[in-house]
């Protein structure tokens, strides 16, 4: 992982890249949101066996798992 203000993951800047996060409002700090969800998606990936092409598939499921667990907890 990455101590920067962004978040690097297989080609660049996925923020920037992709346009994710941007509507990210979860009432913690994006840059701990993103570690989460790098977190989350590494996890996943290595459910896989870090079987090449779901990357992408990787980190929207990881964003869409932490939003709802922030949901959860913030009832």
């Amino acid at each position: 992982m990455t101590s920067s203000s962004h978040v690097l993951f297989k080609g660049g800047d996925m923020e920037t890249k992709y346009g994710l996060l941007k509507d990210y409002s979860g009432g913690i700090d994006l840059d701990e949101f993103r570690e989460m969800v790098a977190v989350n998606a590494y996890y996943r990936a290595e459910k896989r066996g870090f079987k090449p092409g779901h990357d992408m598939d990787d980190w929207f499921e990881a964003e869409k798992d932490i939003k709802s667990q922030r949901r959860y907890w913030l009832r």
